[in-house]
């Protein structure tokens, strides 16, 4: 996915004063190599910054969810302790008792619950609750993981005890480090659809415990192969899919090999976006008039994202924002279709906004 963009040049169109905050502004002549093949790059700084809140264990206490298994005890009886599942609808069945709804109750309540209706059949009723299996509240842990998949969040838990959980890092056996596997610059989570702003090569390469936050229930926590070299072209092209680098891929060719541009593309605010997500860096290219040959094309990289808009974009920090959030949603969709047995990945154009 991304990698810092090389400076070079030509068929370059900034944004002007579309210069949103921290953005470091550059300077130069687009037109200083005649026969330049790549383009010029303008940092946007962070892409957001972490709440403190998130640094501190959620004080909410858990609530019982469809799927969860609890173990019942009614003090006195000889039946002993009953296994019961909290059903789709939220509601468990035990004892003389109907359905009794316990989605969104913590174990206290649902004992108080059960205490109230069975006091209509037994006199002083005791409950005793025991949580069993928790699978109303999960993250997903994927990637280079040693054991990828979706996780129990029964407790407190942090990035790095989840990832420890999914037991670890892949390492490889060549060199036995985890590092040249895992592409920590393009590692995320996502949380209720939007990116959160950890930064995964501090967190772990570093140690910065800073970035170590709190989850919540489904969470997408995804570190990708550093091994992959993909192009990924998104937006009004098409058929938005991810482009094979082999020896050397220009901006024409991938857009070419995704059918071209779509009707309503507004070509001369095409964002080539590269390296990390947390940090990324973006160029403006005026695509059209590298099409219509009256500008260089372009060479990208390795991990690059290319983007066509279908309407103008606002900031460039805000135009960033918007690329890198609508490509780590396709990610996770395709990753978690593809975790959960999904015969077939969610198409990478799906309609994302603009």
């Amino acid at each position: 996915m991304i990698r810092l963009l090389s400076a070079s040049l030509a068929a370059l169109l900034l944004l002007g004063a579309c210069s949103g905050p921290g953005i470091k502004k550059q300077t130069f002549d687009p037109y200083a190599a005649s026969k330049a093949t790549s383009a010029d790059v303008v940092k946007t700084g962070t892409l957001g910054t972490l709440e403190p809140s998130m640094l501190k264990p959620p004080n909410v206490p858990f609530t019982i969810g469809p799927g969860d298994v609890l173990d019942i005890d009614l003090m006195g009886s000889t039946e002993g302790p009953q296994q019961t599942f909290v059903g789709p609808d939220g509601k468990i069945y035990f004892h003389l008792l109907p359905g009794q709804q316990v989605w969104g109750l913590t174990v206290p309540q649902t004992q108080a619950l059960l205490e109230r209706g069975l006091s209509q059949y037994v006199r002083n009723p005791h409950i005793g609750i025991t949580l069993r299996e928790v699978h109303s509240r999960r993250v997903w842990v994927l990637g280079r993981i040693n054991t990828p998949g979706l996780y129990e969040l029964n407790s407190p838990m942090t990035i790095l005890e989840a990832i420890s959980k999914a037991g670890g890092l892949f390492t490889s056996r060549m060199s036995g480090s985890a590092e040249e596997l895992a592409d920590l610059q393009h590692s995320f989570i996502i949380r209720r659809d939007k990116l959160i702003p950890v930064d995964f090569n501090k967190l772990i390469r570093q140690g910065d415990t800073s970035q170590n936050i709190y989850l919540e229930a489904d969470d997408f926590i995804y570190l990708p192969s550093a091994l992959g070299s993909e192009i990924y072209v998104l937006g009004a092209v098409g058929r938005s899919h991810p482009v094979a680098f082999k020896d050397e891929v220009s901006l024409v060719t991938a857009l070419a090999q995704c059918q071209g541009l779509a009707k309503g593309a507004i070509a001369n605010k095409v964002a080539i976006v590269r390296g990390s997500l947390h940090e990324p860096s973006i160029a403006i290219v005026d695509a059209q008039a590298i099409l219509e040959g009256k500008k260089p094309d372009i060479l990208l990289q390795p991990k690059d994202i290319v983007y066509v808009p279908q309407s103008s974009p606002g900031s460039l920090s805000s135009y960033a924002s918007l690329i890198v959030n609508s490509f780590v949603r396709i990610i996770a969709a395709n990753e978690g279709a593809a975790a959960g047995g999904a015969n077939a990945p969610v198409p990478v154009n799906i309609s994302l906004g603009q």
